[in-house]
């Protein structure tokens, strides 16, 4: 089975790689002294400073694994394949809920680089799904879990 594609605007690639870099550098470098410091305690056996530390160390591997699976994978959106007629990855939308009138901006992203406290929307989302490829002006019906829920896309334009 072929690795799946992950999408990624290249402020997302560049976030990853950075990631990448402190994790494998200044993180790895701060375990590895733990664990050190932990072994002069003696019996590793029975010391959970240790332990901790290994436990940490093993969860720094997976996460740097991850990361670099990801950037293996990636295929970084050009500016020019960011369009302003429909949503798409790499387009910065406002939505207006029409229900409540609230209005929402949101850049939808690939799900690698999706951050909701950033407004950083997954395509994968139910939002991000129902959005994708419609039009500045179209209202879209988005199951959420409170809900059914309308969205109107007020204006759509480049990230």
């Amino acid at each position: 089975m072929p690795d799946k594609e992950v999408i990624l605007t290249s402020e997302g690639y560049k976030r990853l790689a950075d990631e990448i870099e402190y994790l494998s550098s200044v993180k790895r470098e701060e375990i590895t002294e733990r664990i050190r410091e932990a072994r002069e305690f003696g019996d590793i056996s029975e010391n959970s400073e240790y332990n901790e530390a290994k436990n940490e160390q093993a969860k720094l591997e997976m996460r740097i694994s991850n990361l670099e699976f990801k950037l293996r994978n990636a295929r970084v959106l050009s500016g020019s394949e960011i369009k302003t007629d429909a949503v798409g990855i790499g387009s910065k939308v406002t939505l207006k809920d029409v229900k409540h009138g609230d209005t929402f901006k949101y850049i939808v992203v690939g799900s690698a680089e999706a951050d909701p406290s950033q407004n950083r929307l997954s395509n994968e989302s139910p939002v991000g799904k129902a959005i994708m490829g419609h039009k500045a002006g179209e209202t879209v019906k988005v199951a959420t879990p409170r809900g059914a829920a309308k969205y109107k896309i007020v204006s759509i334009r480049k990230a």
